[in-house]
């Protein structure tokens, strides 16, 4: 009788799973980021707190070496406020870089939306020209600025610093909004005019919130800049009233002696909207990122 082998069943066991990885505990070089990055934002933050002390400070420890006033003046607020013409001086600073970048942007948008979307002739020098035009500074120019507005009859008035501070700041707009239509494709425009938008719907409802970032970058930088602007108001306003924020602040620095505490108080207060404007402009900036391009 042959003899009958009987094969048993080899019972293969799977594979083990893989043991899920460690997640590593953050090590020292994060903790040495964070504490770097936590003492150059208070490097930056000292000058602020400084101001903030010394615009709290009584006027006879102006001079001495400690870093905490013996008690805070709270009145210094009160007192720049009501014996200067600070009132006065930031409506004037209000006014004149909110009206400065409306014109920038009106007078931007279409320029740099025509020179994006059109191969014309002469288009790369029109750039090199608005580029160059970056190197001149007001201060060169304020002695022909003030003949020309003593010219047209516009000295001590608050239109020429709108007309100023909105020519200078334009060649920075058109440029930075021309590298923003330019990198939106047209194929979006041309979707929407076939879905019956015109060219100013296409241009309303894709290309602006597509642009956004490149809009808000030029309004902070004309805003910012007009508001800042101190030699061509010095040269061109003569009457206190009607001087911006940034020389009415200069007025505390008299002959004999400076009066800190009330300079201290007026930049405090300088710096306000300038911090409400990013505070309530930064959301527009992500939202643009995105907006439009969904149908």
């Amino acid at each position: 009788m042959a003899d009958t082998v009987v094969a048993e069943d080899v019972r293969v066991e799977p594979p083990a799973a893989p043991a899920p990885p460690r997640r590593r505990s953050p090590g020292y070089r994060k903790w040495l980021v964070a504490i770097a990055a936590w003492a150059i934002a208070l490097l930056f933050l000292f000058p602020y707190v400084e101001m903030f002390l010394g615009a709290l400070r009584p006027s006879e420890e102006l001079t001495e070496a400690g870093y905490l006033p013996s008690k805070f003046e709270w009145s210094n607020f009160v007192n720049v406020w009501r014996d200067s013409q600070l009132g006065h001086n930031l409506q004037v600073s209000l006014l004149v870089a909110a009206l400065s970048t409306v014109v920038v942007i009106a007078v931007a948008l279409p320029a740099a939306y025509y020179t994006a979307r059109h191969r014309y002739r002469g288009r790369g020098a029109f750039l090199m020209l608005v580029l160059v035009t970056q190197m001149f500074q007001p201060t060169s120019l304020v002695i022909g600025l003030y003949r020309e507005f003593y010219n047209a009859d516009l000295l001590d008035s608050v239109w020429a610093l709108v007309i100023v501070n909105g020519a200078f700041n334009l060649a920075f707009a058109v440029w930075i909004l021309t590298a923003y239509f330019a990198s939106i494709p047209v194929e979006l425009e041309e979707a929407a005019m076939i879905d019956g938008a015109s060219r100013f719907g296409a241009l309303r409802r894709v290309t602006l919130p597509l642009a956004m970032p490149g809009i808000v970058t030029a309004v902070i930088f004309a805003f910012i800049t007009a508001w800042n602007e101190f030699v061509v108001a010095l040269t061109l306003i003569t009457t206190p009233k009607k001087q911006p924020l940034t020389v009415g602040i200069n007025s505390f620095r008299g002959a004999y002696e400076v009066q800190w505490q009330y300079m201290f108080a007026g930049s405090l207060v300088a710096i306000i909207p300038v911090v409400v404007l990013f505070a309530y402009i930064e959301r527009h900036v992500v939202s643009g990122l995105t907006a439009g391009s969904i149908k």
